[in-house]
Formats: structure tokens, C-alpha cells, sequence
């Protein structure tokens, strides 16, 4: 099986004016997606994001940090999965709560590569 990373990506305000009760609807769906992808043994690591971060860059000697965007699109979480290929990757990502309960959610869905195929080097992984 391939390794993916699903990049959940959402609003930075979606759920700010949620009637009493949808954050625990939101949370129970996300707890029975995440028991179904570790019963089907399709899920390495799944969490949400911090909103607050900095961006780093620079090189050595010259290094710049600014905060993470509040506003727009922001992350908000990943899942870090396995997959036949793109295409079950793809059916998995769409089973996200995320989409049911927000029309701003998107994911991104991106293979990780787990070995160069230049020199044959392993990248550390379960």
C-alpha cells in the first residue's frame, strides 16, 4: 500500500457562529470516520491543528518567522493514510465530515514518497 496525506483545509471562521450542539455532531462524525479508517486499517495518524503557528524561512544565518494567516484558508487538520492508490485515497478523503458539515472544506491529498528512487534511500515511517 502507498502512504497519503490528507491536508484538511477549511475557512479559518467556519464554525465561529455554530448553534449550541453542532460541535459535538461535528466531533462524534470525526471520532466514527476516524474508527472506520483504523477498523479498515487504512489510517497511520489523523489530528487537528493548532490555528496559531509561524512560517519559517531563510537559510542558515538569515532566518525570517511570521505568523500563520488567521483569516482565509487555513489548515485545520490531517490524516495520514494508506492507500491501494490515488483513486482509494481519493474515495476515503470524501467520506470526511468535513464536507458534510462545511461547504468552505476542502482536502488536499497528496502521496508521500517513503523512498528515493535515486539513491534507494528510506525515509523513517511505521
Amino acid at each position: 500500500m502507498k502512504e497519503y496525506m490528507f491536508r484538511i483545509l477549511n475557512d479559518a471562521e467556519h464554525d465561529l457562529n455554530w448553534p449550541a450542539g453542532k460541535r459535538s455532531q461535528f466531533l462524534k462524525a470525526i471520532e466514527d470516520y476516524i474508527g472506520r479508517l483504523k477498523q479498515s486499517g487504512n489510517l497511520i495518524a489523523s489530528q487537528p491543528m493548532a490555528r496559531e503557528g509561524i512560517m519559517l524561512s531563510g537559510r542558515q544565518g538569515s532566518w525570517t518567522t511570521e505568523p500563520l494567516a488567521s483569516t482565509g484558508n487555513v489548515q485545520v487538520g490531517y490524516y495520514h493514510v494508506k492507500a491501494n492508490n490515488l483513486d482509494e485515497a481519493v474515495e476515503l478523503a470524501k467520506q470526511n465530515p468535513e464536507f458534510s458539515f462545511f461547504g468552505s472544506a476542502s482536502i488536499e491529498i497528496r502521496e508521500i514518497r517513503t523512498e528515493e528512487e535515486d539513491s534507494g534511500f528510506m525515509y523513517p515511517h511505521q
